[in-house]
């Protein structure tokens, strides 16, 4: 649980701590998402087909989703600071033997390794935040973690995608190496020492499983998080072939989705601290009529650019569900933290998925935005189900 009272340190010290963190979420949500922009160079340099090279992308997805629970599980009784040294180490390593990688298989191997550390990572960044934040701002602690990660969407993957393509996508994962390097040394520089509880063992995080609010909140980022990766991933499809925007268009997009996650962090914190609850449940109702709108407005550029930076703001969904997930499991945190991240990427791949199967079935690129709505919907749906579950089993929970 949240306990101000853990460190003797400074809010000095916090800002440090949170900045060291933020840098090293920049470098993972820039290596996480920079290949998109360099995929047909990619498969080009190794000699296989584009959907051959998107295979890397899912390679380290599937490592997240593989990781987050194996890694949480084991570190379960690690001190919360060398955890997080040895996960960016990994991430580190990861990508500068994906800089060296001779070729597609080696590569693909290199990227599933690189994405193991990912949601860990997360994770327990959340709680060291959140154990180091006053409690009427242990929201906005938690989506500070997040806020790399969003500035990552603004800066990060542009300028390493303009890099990739310019320099090679090897020099793209060194750069992101760098980047890496430099978290993993203000982490040990800046972030204070946290042993985990005395209490703490991988079969009491395990434990965790068993409860049906963990398995409501996952399910509930594993489905309605699906709506905001179903638009996004073909969101550049609808503005060339449906909008019939310009091609300097789409980078104008993916700036203002962005601008939309930066925003969507910040505001969704602070509604964190009035109510966890309350913050997924009006988040998943926006990505619902977003979504709708999306599909709506695909054919004007204004009313589609508008509602594509309002979907970035949907990332509110992450320290909300992220702090749902810590009052759950308040004696064992870490399993269930990091779960987050694996449902998330479930998320990413079903919602791609299902964007990919109404577009092949006829329907249209601008119905990726009705199948968001559906995902998103469905979301909300699973939510209130878990909240009157709760409230018929009487178990307290912050709302």
């Amino acid at each position: 649980m949240t306990n101000p009272n853990i460190f003797p340190a400074s809010r000095g010290r916090a800002s440090t701590a949170e900045l060291a963190l933020a840098v090293s979420t920049f470098a993972i949500g820039t290596g996480e998402f920079t290949l998109m922009g360099v995929l047909p160079d990619l498969a080009r340099a190794l000699g296989v087909s584009v959907p051959q090279a998107g295979h890397v992308i899912s390679a380290y997805a599937l490592g997240v989703v593989v990781g987050a629970p194996l890694i949480a599980t084991i570190g379960a009784r690690m001190d919360r600071r060398r955890l997080l040294l040895v996960l960016m180490a990994v991430f580190v390593a990861g990508n500068l033997a994906s800089a060296l990688s001779p070729g597609y298989g080696a590569l693909f191997c290199m990227r599933f390794v690189t994405g193991l550390p990912h949601g860990a990572f997360y994770g327990v960044a959340a709680l060291v935040m959140a154990a180091m934040a006053d409690p009427v701002r242990r929201g906005r602690a938690v989506g500070s973690v997040f806020v790399g990660l969003t500035v990552a969407h603004v800066v990060g993957v542009p300028l390493t995608t303009w890099g990739g393509q310019v320099l090679g996508w090897r020099a793209m994962y060194g750069v992101i190496a760098l980047m890496g390097l430099l978290g993993l040394v203000l982490i040990a520089r800046n972030v204070p020492d946290m042993a985990a509880g005395p209490a703490s063992s991988p079969l009491r995080e395990l434990g965790v499983l068993r409860r049906p609010q963990v398995w409501f909140t996952l399910a509930t980022g594993a489905i309605g998080f699906g709506g905001m990766f179903c638009v996004g991933t073909y969101m550049t499809e609808v503005l060339l072939t449906v909008t019939h925007a310009p091609g300097p268009v789409v980078p104008l997009a993916q700036s203002l989705w962005g601008m939309g996650m930066v925003a969507g962090n910040i505001a969704g914190s602070r509604l964190v601290d009035v109510s966890p609850a309350r913050a997924i449940v009006v988040t998943l109702a926006g990505s619902t009529l977003m979504s709708c709108l999306f599909a709506l407005c695909a054919g004007a550029m204004v009313p589609v650019l508008l509602v594509i930076s309002l979907m970035g703001g949907v990332i509110a969904l992450l320290p909300a569900l992220q702090t749902r997930l810590m009052d759950v499991t308040p004696d064992a945190q870490v399993l269930a933290a990091t779960l987050n991240h694996s449902a998330v990427n479930i998320a990413n791949a079903f919602g791609a998925w299902l964007g990919g199967a109404v577009i092949a079935a006829g329907y249209g690129a601008q119905s990726v935005g009705w199948a968001g709505a559906a995902l998103s919907g469905a979301g909300l749906v699973v939510f209130s189900v878990g909240l009157l579950a709760q409230h018929m089993g009487g178990r307290r929970v912050p709302a």
